[in-house]
C-alpha cells in the first residue's frame, strides 16, 4: 500500500497563528517541509521575519503578516493578504495563546488579588483569538467546502491546573469550542471540513519557564519536579514531539478523524499520581 498520498501537503496553504512562537515556529516549518506553503501571524516582527528567512533559504513558500488575533480587523487584513498570495486557505492552525504571570497564583499573589485585567488577557488571548480567527478564515474554509482547522488546548482543559486560572479556564473552552465548531461545520457546511484539537503536555517556552525552572534554568521549581512525576515519561516535551499529531491531523490520513481532542502529553493525562 502507498502510504505517501495519506500524508501529502504539496500544494496546500496553512495559516499559523502564533506561527513564530516556540512550538508553532516548528510545526510551520515541518509544514513547509512537507509540501505546504505556510502564512505565519503573528505578533512578533522580528521572530517572524527570522523565521521566514529561515523558510525562504530552504525554499519553501511563506507569508509572514503581523497579527493581532485579538483584533478582527487585523485578522480580516491578514486574510485579505492571504488570499492575494496564494489564492485559497486550506488549514488554519489556532496556535497563538500563553499566559501571563501577573494572572498567575503565588506565594505573593492570592487568587483575591488576580487582577481583572490581567485575567481578561489570558482567556481572551488564548480563547477569543481561537474565536476570532476560525470565524475570519474559517469562512473562507466553509466557503470553499473542504479544509482543516486545528485548534490548541491543554492538560488544562482536562484537569485544571493549580495557580493558572484564566489559562485552565481559556484552554477548558477551546476544547468545547472544538467539539461545538465539528458538529456545526458539518451540519451547516460541508462534511469534508474537520475541527480537531491537540492539548499539549508540559513543553518548556518562554512563558511557562519561569514557573518550571530556576532563575538559572538548571534546576526544576517545586512545580516542575512535581509535574516531571506525574509524567510517565519523565521529561518535559519538545517542539519536535507535536509535529507527527499535526501533521496526521492536517492529512488526508485523518480524513474521519473528527471533533476530538489528542492529548501530546508524555502519559501525564494517563497517570492517577498513585
Amino acid at each position: 500500500m502507498d502510504l505517501s498520498k495519506y500524508f501529502n501537503l504539496k500544494g496546500k496553504v496553512a495559516v499559523i497563528t502564533g506561527g513564530a512562537g516556540t512550538l508553532c515556529s516548528e510545526i510551520t516549518k515541518a509544514i513547509g517541509k512537507h509540501g505546504g506553503k505556510v502564512v505565519i501571524l503573528d505578533i512578533s516582527e522580528e521572530a517572524m521575519e527570522e523565521l521566514s528567512n529561515e523558510l525562504n533559504k530552504k525554499g519553501i513558500e511563506n507569508l509572514a503578516i503581523k497579527t493581532n488575533t485579538l483584533d478582527k480587523e487585523s485578522l480580516k487584513e491578514a486574510a485579505k493578504k492571504t488570499i492575494e498570495k496564494f489564492g485559497k486557505v486550506d488549514i488554519l492552525i489556532n496556535g497563538a495563546g500563553g499566559n501571563k504571570d501577573e494572572a498567575t497564583t503565588g506565594p505573593d499573589r492570592s487568587f483575591f488579588d488576580l487582577p481583572e485585567e490581567a485575567v481578561k488577557f489570558v482567556f481572551n488571548l488564548n480563547f477569543l483569538g481561537t474565536f476570532l480567527t476560525s470565524q475570519v478564515f474559517g469562512k473562507y474554509i466553509a466557503d470553499k467546502g473542504e479544509g482543516t482547522i486545528i485548534n490548541i488546548s491543554s492538560m488544562n482543559a482536562f484537569t485544571p491546573l493549580t495557580n493558572i486560572p484564566a489559562y485552565s479556564a481559556a484552554k477548558a473552552a477551546i476544547s468545547n469550542f472544538t467539539r461545538w465548531l465539528a458538529v456545526h461545520i458539518s451540519q451547516n457546511y460541508s462534511d469534508k471540513i474537520r475541527v480537531n484539537a491537540i492539548a499539549p503536555g508540559f513543553f518548556l517556552t518562554g512563558q511557562n519557564q519561569y514557573l518550571l525552572m530556576k532563575k538559572d534554568n538548571k534546576m526544576l521549581t517545586e512545580r516542575g519536579k512535581t509535574i516531571l512525576e506525574h509524567t510517565p515519561m519523565k521529561r518535559f516535551g519538545k517542539p519536535a514531539d507535536l509535529i507527527s499529531t499535526i501533521l496526521w491531523l492536517i492529512s488526508p490520513g485523518a480524513e474521519f478523524v473528527h471533533g476530538v481532542v489528542i492529548p501530546v502529553d508524555g502519559g501525564f493525562s494517563a497517570f492517577s499520581g498513585v
